[in-house]
């Protein structure tokens, strides 16, 4: 018998539903809201019924600056700047600020790219030596002598893959030129010095902006403590509006039709041309960190004493340490790692074997600074299962240093661990091989004077009487200086790392690095290996899938 159109409508899910249901999802994009009061409608969710557009049309600035006054910094709600999101542009910083400065797990952005651009024009920073006239030449004449040599090297390098590499019927004339631009630029970042100015883009939480200032406040080097107050006043100051000159020329269009437009203009610069400040209030009290400086000092201290003993190590340039040791031992031995230059097994043995009262007082070291609100040290991250202890070009580790799934404990600056040079004899053959070219293109032996050099710069600036002389000295390393750094990482981080880092897209630094990686994960769990796809390093590529 079939239903009749009455009691079809009955026998609906509608019908049937509870009488308080809502099947009427919305989602719809917001733009133009400041990003504090943003924040503050967002955080209303949890204390009102209100909806987002009825939030937004009844907070002022003022009433944000009230609220989160009230619970970030009364109540410590931080969770609340998470919603907060601001993008800055960081122009002319070194490479050794950029560095410090993107050191952060929760960061976003893009830094002007060594591969693309050509840095011989971008100029360098030049750091306060008061009265030090000789460190202050020096620097300047290692400097000037690096970005020769760069630029030689570049040249030289373009000229000989143009008489190696020919070009591809089906491939354009200026892609092939972009191409071998790329890889002779590739090849000549190893000369590139920290010194060098850089520019990037960062778009981030004012959690993160605020942790972050809090950092480069705390940081030993000048440059750096100065990029966290301009970061600091960027947020706190009038943002540059993108709109600000088409928005003013309608503004005066209307105010010179006069008559009913008048009142129009005055209403539109109030709307479209009033300064916006990103966070006036989130980040307003960022100020340096106790807890980082003085846990630094003392970190410091205790390593040169505890390790004061132990020999010089060959290591290799990734190790991959098994998890043998308890969690405090494991904490004990990062914090160490962290103010040292030792590799990270030898360390990590050496605490395994001290009496336990020690180690929980290295544990102590760490955390006893600790304010209120201070997340514990980075080093206290610890649990994971691969920890990949590496050694590589400051070039290479640049790119490394992205992958921010992961923990990063990261040593200083150093020429004590050399530079990348030729002979370790897992170098494939062929245009893929950074020091294959250098020798072919006859710049191999001025590649090694420069750098060489520029460490003996670096040491006698190190030993000056120059205001902040370690500082200042490695300004002058080049990235071809190496830097040992730990990686902390669950599997599917490192089959990650290992397969995009692998690829043929990749500079020459770190897909050796990335296949390392896999060698040595694939002898501690053969098992696993198969899951990634890695590119084997070993053999040559074609330059055009670059």
């Amino acid at each position: 018998m079939p239903y009749s159109v009455r009691e079809t409508i009955l026998m609906s899910s509608e019908s049937l539903s509870h009488p308080g249901a809502r099947n009427q999802t919305e989602v719809f994009a917001v733009h133009g809201a400041d990003p504090e009061i943003l924040a503050f409608a967002m955080a209303k969710y949890s204390r009102s019924a209100l909806s987002m557009r009825q939030s937004l049309a009844e907070i002022s600035s003022q009433r944000a600056e009230q609220f989160l006054n009230t619970f970030y910094f009364q109540y410590g709600h931080r969770s609340i700047a998470d919603l907060a999101h601001i993008a800055f542009a960081v122009e002319r910083l070194s490479l050794l600020a950029a560095i410090a400065l993107v050191d952060e797990p929760r960061w976003d952005g893009q830094e002007r790219s060594t591969r693309y651009q050509n840095f011989l024009e971008s100029g360098w920073y030049l750091p306060d030596f008061g009265q030090d006239l000789a460190s202050a030449h020096l620097y300047s004449q290692t400097i000037d002598n690096l970005f020769t040599s760069y630029q030689g090297v570049a040249a030289a390098v373009l000229d000989l893959l143009r008489s190696r590499v020919p070009r591809p019927e089906s491939l354009k004339p200026e892609t092939y030129e972009r191409t071998l631009r790329a890889r002779a630029f590739d090849v000549a970042r190893y000369l590139l010095p920290l010194a060098t100015n850089t520019s990037l883009g960062q778009i981030v939480s004012a959690r993160t902006l605020e942790t972050q200032v809090s950092r480069l406040l705390s940081h030993p080097a000048a440059e750096i403590r100065l990029l966290g107050e301009k970061l600091r006043d960027a947020a706190t100051t009038p943002a540059w509006n993108i709109n600000a000159a088409s928005a003013q020329a309608f503004i005066d269009k209307l105010a010179a039709a006069g008559g009913e437009a008048a009142p129009l203009a005055a209403e539109a610069a109030t709307l479209f041309t009033r300064d916006i400040r990103t966070a006036p209030t989130l980040v307003k009290y960022a100020q340096p960190n106790p807890y980082l400086v003085q846990s630094s000092a003392e970190l410091a201290q205790a390593a040169a004493e505890i390790l004061k003993d132990l020999p010089a190590v060959p290591s290799p340039r990734v190790d991959l340490v098994e998890c043998t040791e308890a969690i405090e031992v494991e904490i004990a031995a990062t914090l160490l790692y962290s103010a040292s230059h030792r590799p990270y097994r030898q360390i990590r043995d050496l605490v395994a074997g001290l009496p336990g009262s020690q180690v929980l007082e290295l544990m102590e070291l760490g955390l006893k600074h600790r304010g209120r609100h201070d997340e514990a040290l980075r080093a206290f991250h610890v649990g994971a299962a691969l920890r990949f202890d590496i050694l590589m070009d400051i070039g290479g580790f640049r790119d490394m240093h992205r992958h921010r799934r992961c923990t990063q404990i990261i040593q200083g600056f150093t020429a004590s661990h050399g530079y990348e040079t030729p002979g370790s004899g897992d170098l494939p053959a062929g245009p893929d091989n950074d020091f294959d070219i250098l020798a072919a293109a006859g710049v191999l032996a001025p590649y090694r004077a420069a750098v060489e050099s520029a460490h003996h710069a670096a040491a006698a600036i190190a030993a000056s009487l120059a205001p902040e002389a370690e500082q200042s000295a490695a300004y002058v390393l080049p990235l071809a200086t190496r830097i040992r750094s730990l990686f902390k990482m669950d599997f599917a981080e490192a089959q990650y790392i290992i397969e995009l880092r692998s690829a043929p897209a990749g500079h020459f630094s770190y897909r050796r690095i990335a296949w390392q990686m896999f060698l040595a994960l694939q002898r501690q769990y053969p098992s696993l290996a198969p899951a990634i796809r890695v590119t084997d390093f070993t053999q040559p590529i074609d330059l055009f899938q670059r």
